[in-house]
């Protein structure tokens, strides 16, 4: 049944990003149904980002104590709850809704690399390469679907066209709920409780990357549907134009993890998508409308494959699933509380300034310390638990 478990992972990983990509395409809309603010907006949009950071670290103690099979059972039913909630369309369930979802979406996140370590081990990069393109295919779908369901089957309700994401979701947990009930915890490796990674500069490097990544990757998917509103597309295209960054991801992601794990080192891979993912956004700000379609596939193919490394150095840089676990909580714990700041932070800017073209600045630093980050973390060394500090 080893089919059936690949298949499973690859369904909840496609749940894992609906709930950020639809949000995005209706923002404007919950903004003017509900009097939210610029700032509200950022808070929104952020929000669940902050959650996949602080949900990150306790979950491998979760594992351990329960299993990581079942634990995903809780993240299902936590991503299709909160998810459900948003068809109320009032603030404070779409703000609960945010911290529901954001909870079961971090713990999917920190063990899925885990397990296709441990169920896997032979065919890693290709399963890494799969369960990343699944998310694109999540994220492409309710991006692209979004505001044709509210047009066409919700008369125009944004909340029902969000909450209509809780479905496949729940669909999954059935199809899982056998298989997690069915399996053993696995043991312990002592090799993995030797101590924390917090003094490894490696861990600390591979952190960074996964943050600043993200923060790009948050920025657009919550802001770009925006950005390209204001700069005079409507609503449907906007998706449309957002949809597109997703779905060029697949060819990256899918390609990357194999490209990363028969490369001596994955430093020039790190430095050169961050470079395509910089210039393909200045173009989307700035370059004529025209040319966004040709931005959003150039874009989408940088950051699928700064993704696809990010995770897939997570694998690479650790020596067992323990520690791969420990690895990715701590990448993205941390990492995802860093990745908030790049959406907040382009809200607030537009509030301040009244324009999105302020946010260049700020996509320049992110772009330079990532480049920084990913030249570390990209050096063929494996994170030690308890190591020194160099």
């Amino acid at each position: 049944m080893q089919w059936l478990l690949g298949l499973s992972l690859l369904l909840i990983a496609g749940n894992l990003r609906p709930v950020f990509g639809s949000l995005s395409v209706v923002l404007p809309e919950i903004m003017r149904d509900t009097g939210l603010s610029a700032a509200g907006a950022s808070l929104l949009t952020t929000l669940p980002i902050v959650c996949l950071g602080l949900f990150s670290a306790p979950t491998p103690w979760l594992s351990r104590r329960f299993g990581a099979e079942r634990v995903l059972l809780l993240a299902l039913l936590l991503i299709g709850l909160g998810t459900l909630l948003r068809a109320t369309g009032s603030l404070p369930w779409l703000f609960a809704s945010s911290v529901l979802a954001g909870a079961g979406i971090a713990m999917g996140n920190v063990l899925l690399p885990s397990l296709v370590k441990r169920h896997f081990a032979q065919r890693a990069a290709l399963m890494t390469g799969l369960y990343i393109l699944a998310i694109c295919i999540g994220a492409t779908i309710a991006t692209a679907s979004t505001v044709p369901l509210a047009i066409s089957y919700f008369d125009g309700s944004w909340a029902h066209a969000l909450a209509i994401w809780a479905v496949p979701a729940l669909l999954v947990l059935l199809l899982w709920l056998p298989q997690a009930l069915r399996m053993r915890a696995e043991a312990v490796d002592p090799a993995a409780q030797g101590g924390s990674l917090w003094r490894d500069p490696l861990a600390w490097q591979v952190t960074a990357f996964m943050g600043l990544q993200s923060s790009l990757a948050y920025i657009v998917i919550g802001w770009l549907a925006p950005i390209l509103r204001e700069r005079g597309l409507d609503s449907a295209v906007a998706g449309y134009v957002v949809a597109l960054t997703t779905l060029a991801q697949l060819v990256t992601s899918l390609l990357v993890p194999s490209v990363a794990a028969r490369c001596r080192d994955q430093r020039a891979l790190a430095v050169g998508l961050t470079a395509l993912s910089f210039t393909s956004l200045m173009g989307l700000l700035f370059a004529p409308l025209s040319t966004v379609w040709l931005w959003a596939v150039v874009l989408g193919c940088g950051q699928g494959g700064l993704f696809a490394l990010a995770l897939s150095l997570i694998v690479l840089r650790s020596g067992n699933a323990q520690i791969t676990a420990q690895l990715s909580a701590m990448a993205q714990g941390w990492g995802y509380l860093l990745a908030a700041c790049g959406p907040l932070l382009t809200g607030l800017l537009r509030q301040w300034t009244g324009s999105f073209a302020s946010s260049a600045g700020l996509i320049f630093a992110l772009s330079f310390a990532m480049a920084w980050s990913g030249w570390g973390a990209g050096r063929n060394l494996l994170v030690q638990p308890g190591l020194r500090a160099q």
